[in-house]
Order: structure tokens, then sequence, then C-alpha cells
């Protein structure tokens, strides 16, 4: 039996979770054109429309294959150095290329087996992640 935040307890694992339809970064009022620059026309992804209530909010909503990225804004905001997305891609090396033409910060990481990953920064610092499976392992 798992216990959850409570005293309730459950007698079975859930198991209708099915993935993963966006994540959410926080970014700073004002930076959505860097944003869509960014996602948009480095990374490829496509930007879709805020249902109208929320697009007051700023922010910017993109589609990559199979899952979405929000952007939202934050008053308070401050980028996210440790927790991040993990962007899986198919030419991690012509990615790779692709930031650091653009004068985007690459850093190898070698520390997952199985897989070649780096991190970037987004445009306003937050920490993201392309990883792709190694061929070779």
């Amino acid at each position: 039996m798992t216990s959850v935040g409570t005293n309730n307890v459950v007698s079975e694992p859930f198991t209708g979770v099915l993935g993963l339809h966006h994540l959410q970064l926080a970014i700073p009022a004002g930076a959505e054109d860097a944003c869509r620059a960014f996602w948009c026309g480095l990374l490829g992804l496509t930007e879709v429309p805020k249902p109208p209530p929320m697009a007051a909010r700023g922010g910017a909503w993109f589609r990559g294959t199979g899952f979405e990225l929000h952007v939202g804004v934050d008053p308070a905001f401050t980028p996210a150095a440790k927790g991040h997305p993990a962007i899986l891609v198919d030419d991690i090396d012509a990615l790779a290329e692709r930031l650091a033409t653009a004068g985007i910060a690459v850093t190898w990481s070698h520390d997952l087996p199985g897989h070649r990953h780096f991190y970037s920064p987004d445009p306003v610092g937050n920490r993201i992640e392309f990883i792709s499976p190694d061929p070779v392992s």
C-alpha cells in the first residue's frame, strides 16, 4: 500500500498516466519574441494560439512532435538552473552546431549511459537539455 500526503491510503497504483501533454517554463515579462526566435526559429517548433482567456496573461505556447512547451510570464522570474525539460532530438550533433553557430552555449555531458546529451540555456537562462539515444551503446 502507498500512503499519499495525508492519512488516506490507496491500495493500488494508478495506471492511467498516458504521457506528457505539455511542460511550462517561466519567463520574464516581454521575453515572448526572444522565446519565439529560439523555440520556433532555431528549434523548429510551431507556435500555437493560446485560448483567449489565457492570452491576456502573456507568454506563448509551442508545439513539437508529441509535446507542447508553454512559456508563462512570472513577475518574480528567476531562471531554472536545475529543474529542466529534456527534449529528445534525432540529430544531436546538428542541433549542437546550430545552437553554437547562433552563439548559444552548448555544454556536453557524458553521465547518462546509452544517451548523448547536452545542456543549453533558453533566451532567458532556463536550463534546457537536448538528448538522443547513443547508437553505439
